[in-house]
C-alpha cells in the first residue's frame, strides 16, 4: 500500500474497507452502511471563492480541522471531511446539507453535491465524482486530485491537473489532516437535523392532513428531544471543546421566537 494510500484509508475510509484493492463505492462503507468521508462540492463552474467560505468558516467559525481540497478531473472542486467514526449515508448528508445552509444558500443546487450518496434512478453513481479524486485516474487526460488550499483559485476555470499528480506530494496534503472528532459531528447535526426533517413534511406537501398523532410517537420524539438537549448541554460546558463549537451549542439551546 502507498504512502498516499495509506493516508487515504486513515481519514475517509472505514476501518474494515482496503484502499488498495476495491474501486467499487462499496469500498466508502461499513458492513452496517456508514461512511468516514464527507464531501462537499462545487461544480459547473467550480467556485473557489464560494467554496473558501466554507474552507474557512468550518474552522474559524465551527472550530473544526481543516478540510482537504480537491479538483474533481471534470468541473468543479471539492472539500473533504474526515469523520472519526463512521456514521450513516443520511446523518453525512445531513449534515452537508447543514453546512451547504449556512455557507452556500445562494447557490443553485444543481450547482453543489454532497458525496458520497448511491446514484438515484439508476443514472450514473455520485460515488464517481470522490472515487475519481480516491483513484486518481485521468477521465481524456484531465486528472482528479488534491491540491494545495492556496492553489485552488488558479483551478476554478480548470478543476483538473493536465499531468498524473505525485503520490508522495498526495501522501504530503494529506498527511497533516485530521478528523472531526465525532462529540463535533454530533453537536452540529443535532442543531441541523430538525430544519432538514420538519414533521409530516410529506403530508402538507399532498394536500391531505397530516395523521392524528399517537402516543408511542410524541414519546420517543419527546425522549430525543431530550437527549438532545442534554448532548447540547454536555457540549456547552465541556472546557476542552472548542470555544466556536460550545458556542453553536449554546445557540441551538435558545428559544426560538415565541417559545417560553
Amino acid at each position: 500500500m502507498s504512502r498516499f494510500a495509506s493516508e487515504f484509508r486513515r481519514l475517509y475510509l472505514p476501518a474494515a474497507a482496503d484502499a488498495a484493492s476495491s474501486a467499487t463505492p462499496d469500498a466508502w462503507v461499513d458492513e452496517q452502511g456508514r461512511v468516514r468521508a464527507a464531501v462537499l462540492q462545487v461544480a459547473r463552474p467550480g467556485d473557489w471563492q464560494a467554496l473558501s467560505a466554507v474552507w474557512r468558516g468550518v474552522q474559524a467559525e465551527l472550530g473544526l480541522p481543516e478540510p482537504a481540497v480537491a479538483v474533481n478531473g471534470r468541473d468543479g472542486l471539492q472539500l473533504w471531511f474526515s469523520l472519526a467514526r463512521p456514521v450513516p449515508v443520511a446523518q453525512a448528508q445531513t449534515w452537508l446539507d447543514g453546512l451547504r445552509r449556512r455557507y452556500l444558500a445562494e447557490l443553485p443546487l444543481a450547482r453543489l453535491g454532497l458525496l458520497p450518496r448511491p446514484a438515484a434512478g439508476g443514472g450514473a453513481p455520485a460515488w464517481e465524482l470522490a472515487e475519481a479524486v480516491r483513484r486518481q485516474q485521468p477521465r481524456d487526460d484531465c486528472w482528479a486530485a488534491f491540491i494545495a488550499p492556496d492553489l485552488a483559485a488558479v483551478f476554478a476555470d480548470t478543476p483538473w491537473l493536465d499531468l498524473p499528480p505525485s503520490v508522495e506530494g498526495q501522501a504530503d496534503l494529506l498527511a497533516g489532516l485530521r478528523s472531526i472528532p465525532h462529540a463535533a459531528f454530533e453537536a452540529l447535526l443535532a442543531e441541523w437535523t430538525p430544519a432538514d426533517a420538519p414533521a409530516n413534511a410529506d403530508a402538507g406537501a399532498a394536500g391531505s392532513p397530516p395523521p392524528a398523532p399517537s402516543p408511542a410517537p410524541s414519546s420517543e420524539a419527546a425522549d430525543a428531544a431530550a437527549q438532545a438537549r442534554r448532548f447540547l448541554l454536555g457540549v456547552m460546558h465541556d472546557e476542552a471543546a472548542p470555544l466556536a463549537l460550545r458556542l453553536e451549542a449554546a445557540r441551538a439551546l435558545l428559544p426560538g421566537p415565541g417559545a417560553g
